[in-house]
């Protein structure tokens, strides 16, 4: 019966192992342009926007987990086919003393909802970050920027997604009903 639940669950499923994919359901294998089998033993860096988001987001999630067991956030991810789209991911530890050892993720295909824009791995920080209801001066300690030019950053965000003011901005980002 779990076995059932696993395969045709709503979104998609995924057990990693030091953040290598040992197994997945039909809806993950979809997300990705892929099959179930196809994804057995690879690297989850291979669907990141980049190494550095892989990086970035990665020390963020095992700071997270260490402290809760827990990690979801919304990123830019890339299919096998190399079209980036927004994606709601969360995750949960089952060793919890190691969080990245071995835990169960959910990803959600968020297109339909969010169109995907150009940005650059800077742009999709700071947008991410953003919608976290970070300020300028916030984001920039984070990511050890001047609060300045993190206003540059918006300023092409807002630009990009054709928004008058941040509420604007982030209401786009987060794809909530305007």
């Amino acid at each position: 019966m779990s076995d059932l639940a696993f395969e045709y669950a709503p979104v998609g499923l995924c057990i990693l192992e030091n953040r290598i994919i040992r197994g997945c359901n039909r809806q993950f294998a979809q997300i990705f342009d892929g099959t179930s089998s196809s994804f057995r033993d690879v690297p989850l860096a291979r669907f990141y926007a980049s190494m550095e988001d892989y990086k970035s987001i990665g020390a963020r999630g095992l700071a997270m987990m260490r402290k809760t067991g827990r990690y979801s956030d919304e990123r830019v991810m890339k299919r096998n086919s190399g079209q980036l789209f927004w994606c709601r991911v969360r995750g949960q530890s089952l060793t919890p003393q190691n969080p990245f050892l071995r835990g169960i993720w959910s990803f959600s295909d968020l297109s339909e909802e969010r169109p995907m824009v150009e940005l650059t791995s800077r742009e999709r920080e700071v947008a991410i970050l953003t919608c976290r209801g970070m300020t300028s001066k916030e984001i920039g300690k984070d990511l050890n920027l001047s609060y300045r030019t993190i206003e540059v950053y918006r300023a092409r965000l807002l630009e990009k997604f054709q928004a008058r003011k941040l509420p604007e901005l982030v209401a786009k980002l987060s794809g909530m009903p305007l």
